[in-house]
């Protein structure tokens, strides 16, 4: 009985000397050195947190300086190019006004025929329809151009249009 009693004793002097061995390796580790930093709460509170604080403020305020100057140049872009407002436009018998993409135009005075490569020419927002290349616009109707190569061109007399958007008088 002795020396199933030793033999027991010997396995588990080796595994008590196992976990003590292990456990003064991980203690030695250097919690909290370059290889494995420690942060305190007061350190993300007091340093971290402020600068990226300040940091997104920045950004934002500069992001918002951008936005503005956008808006501003927008704004004043009026007639011939894009811009936020209407534009009075007036064409003779003939001329030929080539709309941008999105160019919106409203037919005031006189009569403008729809003119495109592909149908439809242009979209007529008022009734909910479509206007074909070679259809007279109708008064007071806005109209969309959806495609690049979309243009209206007067008929005889004077015309007068309202135009939001690119343009082109040719």
């Amino acid at each position: 009985m002795k020396k199933r009693n030793s033999w027991k004793i010997r396995a588990g002097a080796f595994c008590l000397t196992a976990v003590c061995l292990g456990t003064g390796a991980a203690l030695a580790a250097e919690a909290g050195g370059e290889g494995d930093p420690l942060v305190t709460l007061s350190y993300l509170n007091e340093t971290v947190l402020p600068k990226l604080v300040q940091d997104t403020e920045d950004r934002a305020d500069q992001r918002q300086a951008e936005l503005t100057a956008q808006f501003s140049q927008a704004v004043q872009g009026g007639g011939g190019g894009s811009g936020a407002s209407y534009t009075v436009v007036t064409l003779n018998a003939g001329q030929r006004m080539d709309l941008d993409l999105g160019a919106e135009v409203l037919l005031r005075v006189g009569s403008a025929a729809a003119g495109a490569a592909v149908n439809p020419a242009l979209v007529d927002v008022t009734a909910g329809g479509n206007l074909n290349s070679g259809e007279w616009l109708v008064q007071n109707h806005l109209y969309l151009a959806t495609m690049t190569d979309h243009y209206i061109t007067a008929g005889g007399g004077t015309v007068k249009v309202l135009v939001r958007g690119g343009y082109q008088i040719a």
